[in-house]
């Protein structure tokens, strides 16, 4: 009995065996013969898939499109003196009511004896709309959004890339130029673009605003909530969708734009307000954290002041021609053109590599502090000029 059992169970193992080795030999057959490419072809296609997203992520934000901290000149608002909404006057030639001044009667009438046809009435279209809805198109149509790219939200290893010192200059400077476009959207929707107390919101300005306030590092999917995602670039495209259709309908006298005092005013304190917490932002850092070119988080205070300076220079360029009426009345011309000489001198900074050193250092220098002097100019003439304004 003991026999039987020993060789029943001895032939059962020696069936597992053969079963065993049949199996292995069948499904590692086809590897065999493709010499391992099932799986060198899948790794190395990975391998590849990594090499190329990172070429671009880095290639992304290295590049930096289209930047160039002369570009309101490009817009000439120094020869426009007609502020934003005002209707345009008829070119030479052409009667007020849009008739052909030539060929024509008393009565408007032309050779076949029927009356022309009055010319559409045409408004100044907004220089600090155009401004803001084309440093949208700068920041997500020229260039990447750094922030919600996928690789930029993984970080280096699984460490911030804001607290690395390379791989997130471009990502700060977008910052501080989307937050030049924020408040510039708000104040849009709550003063500049409606007559206060008398009219309603304008549905572009408020659907402009309302993109915009969407979260800067949303990509196809997420965890918080969990599912697929609209991506932060398509939310911005669509607010500069919004801020085109607005100075489309203001062109043709159909929206509003109060270029008042008291409007001129309430914008130039709310940018004062923007920078100065930028600015005690900067202090804070300077102050506590002074390591000279071994801070890595002072890079990003840089060129997140720097963007937003740089966002406000082509905006506040565009509101000396929106308020060209009140800057001249109030005698606000040579203040405001010294403002903006300011904003540009602090553009010219452009350090390879940002040092955060101690103020009285002689070895590494202080470009925060530098960074926050001219922040100081720049927001001392918006109060002065909020001064002027207000008497």
């Amino acid at each position: 009995m003991r026999d039987s059992l020993t060789g029943f169970f001895q032939s059962i193992r020696q069936g597992l065996s053969r079963l065993s080795g049949w199996l292995s030999t069948t499904l590692l057959r086809p590897f065999r013969a493709s010499g391992g490419w099932i799986v060198k072809g899948p790794l190395i296609a990975i391998i590849l898939l990594f090499a190329g997203l990172y070429g671009y992520f880095f290639w992304q934000t290295q590049a930096w499109t289209n930047f160039d901290p002369d570009y309101p000149a490009h817009y000439n608002f120094a020869a426009r003196k007609l502020d934003a909404g005002l209707p345009v006057p008829a070119p030479d030639g052409q009667a007020a009511g849009g008739a052909v001044a030539n060929g024509q009667g008393a009565t408007g009438q032309g050779a076949t004896g029927q009356a022309a046809a009055p010319a559409a009435p045409v408004c100044q279209r907004s220089g600090i709309v155009d401004v803001t809805s084309d440093l949208i198109a700068f920041n997500v149509d020229e260039n990447a959004w750094i922030s919600s790219m996928l690789l930029y939200k993984a970080g280096f290893f699984g460490l911030d890339w804001d607290s690395t010192p390379f791989l997130d200059n471009k990502a700060s400077f977008q910052r501080g130029v989307n937050q030049a476009i924020r408040r510039t959207t708000v104040e849009l929707v709550d003063s500049l673009g409606r007559v206060r107390g008398t009219s309603g919101i304008d549905t572009n300005l408020q659907g402009a605003r309302s993109n915009m306030q969407f979260d800067e590092g949303s990509w196809y999917f997420g965890l918080d909530p969990f599912g697929p995602k609209t991506p932060t670039p398509s939310y911005y495209r669509s607010a500069m969708r919004d801020l085109q259709a607005f100075n489309t309908t203001l062109a043709a006298c159909n929206a509003t734009f109060d270029a008042r005092a008291d409007n001129l005013i309430e914008f130039l304190d709310r940018i004062s307000n923007d920078i100065g917490s930028t600015s005690a932002m900067i202090r804070e850092r300077s102050e506590n954290h002074n390591g000279g070119w071994f801070d890595t988080r002072a890079d990003d205070r840089f060129w997140f002041a720097y963007g937003q300076l740089y966002g406000y220079y082509g905006i506040m360029a565009a509101a000396g021609a929106d308020f060209d009426a009140v800057i001249t009345q109030r005698g606000l011309a040579p203040i405001w053109g010294e403002s903006l000489k300011q904003l540009r001198a602090a553009l010219r900074i452009q350090p390879a590599i940002i040092s955060n050193g101690r103020e009285d250092g002689w070895i590494m220098p202080t470009h925060l502090a530098t960074m926050g002097f001219y922040i100081l100019r720049v927001r001392s003439n918006l109060v002065e000029m909020r001064d002027i304004l207000a008497r």
